[in-house]
């Protein structure tokens, strides 16, 4: 199968991702285990133009609903979940600045429409998180505005065409920045030395006295041309749906591994490991709780759609950006230990030779357990309560 560009399609029913999928899967497994960064398969990203599926067809893109996008977020993370965390800062950008509505969005839409891949650098070390404590800074000088500072967990910028930075005014209004990662002065380090997504690129970014031009700016004082309420629900519920996949792909090399089991014990109900019970029923919850996670994660999509359909119609849609956010929410605190478990019940019907690691099945659960410790579960879980008692609205940052 020959893998078509968005760019010839006009139908996107007829948009084929398998073939892009199969390629992906391809190595996952080695990649991971000798940190084989896949600069060439985001290349390919790039080639396909699949940064724009969410961008409608008459701006060059395939007019995905946030339902295709995270369907195809799950299916990318199954054959290889850095790849598709790579992209979730993208996504979120275009969601935020490829947007009609936006000043200055044709020329981030035509970027996007082209294949051009955009990263984030938000993050920094303060001693709270998502307080929106900013020291990046852009300032004015005698030769043009200039940007200074260090980021932290800069997901998929090592990959990235562009990067989006948040920042502060030295005057004090803050500000976003969308800057071209090859600039002179930005400074890309692949310091990320986490126990799982052991390759998105989730490392540091440091900005030397960069040159930023007017258009690159988007000011927090006219916040209502660019941000909307709960505008990163997007982002969280792709890091929970590529967790999602990842719980597939331990349900999918699950099965694998009881189909080439030889062995058993003594005391098992049966001489072969096929016929075994007690596998056969590990087997079925891993393979339910896929089942599960995927189910909430589209449910989750859903909720965005409706979003998308009140805006569309002209309405504010303030009580369905809530739902959404809160549908994320909901989906990630119980997906967290569906997930978390698929991946550690693998061992129990491998035995323990599955633990070897030329099998390098403990990639599963290191790369679940990393996904899931963005913005824990339980802060999550403690605020659905309170808006469950009294109505409290969720927190609306970045970090929730």
């Amino acid at each position: 199968m020959t893998i078509t560009a968005l760019r010839d399609v006009s139908d996107r029913s007829d948009f084929d991702l398998s073939a892009f999928i199969t390629q992906v899967a391809e190595g996952a497994s080695t990649r991971d285990s000798e940190r084989q960064l896949p600069f060439e398969l985001i290349e390919a990203v790039r080639n396909l133009r699949l940064g724009a599926l969410r961008l409608p067809t008459h701006t060059g893109g395939a007019g995905y609903t946030y339902r295709q996008l995270l369907s195809f977020i799950i299916d990318l993370a199954a054959a290889d979940p850095n790849v598709a965390h790579i992209l979730r800062n993208h996504y979120s950008f275009v969601e935020l600045y490829a947007q009609p509505h936006v000043k200055g969005s044709a020329k981030w839409t035509e970027l996007v429409s082209e294949g051009l891949i955009f990263g984030l650098g938000a993050g920094e070390l303060h001693k709270t998180v998502g307080a929106g404590l900013v020291s990046t800074t852009v300032s004015k000088t005698e030769d043009g505005l200039r940007i200074s500072g260090s980021k932290y967990y800069s997901t998929g910028s090592l990959y990235a065409d562009y990067i989006l930075i948040r920042a502060a005014w030295a005057d004090g209004p803050k500000a976003s920045v969308v800057l071209p990662t090859k600039r002179a002065g930005v400074r890309l380090v692949d310091d990320w030395d986490g126990i799982g997504q052991r390759l998105t690129g989730s490392g540091s970014t440091f900005l030397e006295n960069v040159e930023v031009n007017e258009d690159e700016v988007f000011s927090d004082e006219a916040e209502d041309d660019y941000r909307t309420p709960y505008n990163t629900t997007l982002g969280h519920i792709l890091v929970t749906a590529v967790a999602t996949g990842v719980a597939r792909a331990a349900a999918n090399e699950a099965g694998a591994l009881i189909a080439r089991r030889e062995r058993s014990f003594s005391h098992a109900p049966t001489v072969l490991p096929t016929e075994d019970p007690i596998l056969l029923q590990d087997l079925g919850e891993i393979s339910s709780a896929a089942f599960a996670t995927e189910a909430l994660v589209l449910a989750a999509a859903d909720a965005l759609d409706l979003v998308d359909k009140v805006a569309a119609s002209g309405g504010n849609a303030s009580v369905e950006r809530h739902a959404a956010s809160l549908a994320a929410a909901k989906a990630k605190v119980v997906i967290d230990n569906l997930a978390l478990n698929a991946a550690s019940k693998i061992f129990d019907v491998g035995g323990a030779s599955a633990t070897k690691r030329a099998e390098n099945l403990d990639r599963h659960w290191r790369n679940i357990r990393t996904l899931i410790s963005h913005n824990p579960a339980s802060y999550k879980a403690l605020h659905i309560g309170k808006f469950e008692l009294d109505g409290t609205l969720i927190p609306d940052n970045g970090f929730f």
